[in-house]
């Protein structure tokens, strides 16, 4: 008698065979991402086109296989793990952290509380540990782990109200006009999050950039009074390290400096930077970051990890207990420091078991992969760079401080708009193309090509093509014009 429904989804040769066949699968398109670079980065077709093909897939589903369905999901998504891929900032995941994230969502332990999540709650306390010593912090600091630097940096600022209003923000709500103080370059989600937290507008106090796009620290003391003669109570500083349009790193040194002469809270978006604590040749970059309360890191950016994967360091690992101080007793213990149910200290109840992707990673290879990859990629966007400068036809928006460089085509006798509109169409013919993959971005009212190296398989000559390829697309679109 055949099995029912039920049954078939959970039947374990089933599983064997279409897990063998998947894993083959990405091994053959791993090397296929390595070997042919010609394929196309992202297979373009319309936001609408996709919709309806789709659909039509899900109407006529019983008619295919699943292994089918991965070869389609394979084909059409965008490839990241392709050397032409010099878009967002997403990593290229290792083989062995994917593996480990295959066995998450298996396992699907939730980590809210202890025994959720028994080996997964142990390993994440481990390796935040070891990774806020890497960092520079002492034995008293520690971390979670959360579900994208959005998420980390909202919590970091959630505890900063906590510890600077003597938790009566969360109690009591909030009776004064709070307000933090951050670069005018620094990510979106920083403004989200003091919207979120009912700030408003006002709540955020934003600091003008140097010509090398990092927060000036000359304008903090002026701006903080400035604050203060406004009735705004200024709790925290947020230093961003590095930024996301120019990968620009703001001065944490100096910014700690500030923040402890005035009792606030410094935390550092290093969401994407931070990990340039791991490089030997970088780490300067980040010099002062274990004087910030708190750190946001995401391995999935630098290091190699699937999406999403972030830890949020404090300095202090007892204040990551004040941030959501509340009841939920048939849940939680009443020890307010019970490291291992993780509940108590994320905006998520259920949390996938991230931890084990680091650790898979870290056990594996050591420290010292990412060492590599950090300084391999930094040193490219150096060299890329470069090169940039030497041609006439590009413009360099900056010396990159990270493996983020922004450029732009540069054709003479044309208005900055007609170069803004250029640019802009030189970036969507490669997009439709899809023999490259890269983003544009605007730097004071500039419309630059932004190209982010984050694939360890990305050459020189690979960038030289895409250089070419600029050129070209700007000529041809010069001479339609004409």
């Amino acid at each position: 008698m055949e099995k029912d429904l039920l049954h078939r989804a959970y039947d374990p040769e089933q599983f064997r065979q279409q897990g063998h066949e998947l894993v083959d699968r990405l091994a053959d398109y791993l090397a296929q991402m390595q070997s042919e670079p010609h394929l196309a980065v992202l297979p373009w077709q319309s936001p609408e086109d996709k919709l309806h093909s789709w659909q039509a897939d899900f109407n006529n589903s019983s008619q295919t296989s699943i292994n089918q369905f991965f070869d389609r999901i394979l084909m059409e998504s965008i490839h990241i793990h392709h050397p032409r891929y010099v878009g967002h900032q997403v990593a290229a995941p290792a083989p062995v952290a994917a593996l480990a994230g295959l066995l998450s969502g298996f396992l699907n332990n939730g980590m809210a509380v202890y025994e959720m999540g028994p080996a997964s709650s142990a390993i994440e306390r481990m390796v935040m540990k070891q990774v806020a010593n890497k960092v520079g912090y002492s034995d008293s600091a520690g971390g979670i782990m959360t579900s994208g630097g959005t998420l980390a940096n909202l919590t970091a600022l959630l505890t900063a109200r906590q510890v600077k209003t003597k938790n009566e923000a969360w109690e009591k709500g909030v009776n004064e006009q709070l307000a933090i103080m951050v670069s005018e370059e620094a990510h979106y989600c920083v403004d989200r999050a003091v919207k979120i937290m009912g700030w408003g507008e006002a709540g955020i106090v934003r600091i003008p950039v140097d010509e090398m796009y990092g927060m000036r620290t000359d304008l903090l003391q002026p701006y903080f009074k400035q604050a203060q003669q406004e009735g705004k109570k200024v709790i925290a500083v947020v230093a961003s390290a590095c930024s996301t349009s120019t990968g620009s790193y703001d001065d944490l040194a100096e910014t700690a400096h500030f923040c402890q002469q005035h009792n606030l809270w410094l935390h550092v978006d290093g969401a994407h930077g931070a990990a340039a604590a791991f490089s030997q040749k970088y780490r300067s970059l980040v010099k002062g970051i274990s004087q910030a309360d708190s750190i946001t890191l995401d391995f999935h950016k630098m290091l190699m990890t699937p999406a999403l994967t972030t830890g949020l360091l404090f300095k202090d690992e007892s204040h990551s207990f004040t941030t959501f101080a509340q009841q939920a007793s048939y849940l939680l213990s009443e020890e307010k420091t019970d490291w291992y149910n993780s509940g108590k200290r994320t905006l998520e109840c259920t949390k996938r078991m991230m931890s084990i992707q680091v650790y898979a990673l870290l056990r594996t290879y050591g420290w010292q992969l990412w060492d590599e990859n950090v300084t391999h990629l930094y040193d490219l966007a150096t060299r890329f760079a470069a090169v940039v400068q030497q041609r006439s036809d590009l413009e360099l928006a900056l010396s990159p401080q990270a493996n983020i460089v922004c450029f732009r085509y540069v054709p003479s006798g044309i208005s900055v708009s007609q170069l803004n509109a250029l640019n802009t169409q030189i970036r969507q013919q490669i997009l439709e193309e899809g023999k490259f993959y890269i983003v544009q971005t605007r730097l004071k009212e500039a419309i630059f090509l932004r190209v982010t190296l984050m694939n360890p398989f990305t050459t020189e000559a690979v960038l030289n093509d895409l250089l070419d390829d600029i050129a070209r697309k700007g000529e041809v679109i010069l001479i339609g014009r004409t």
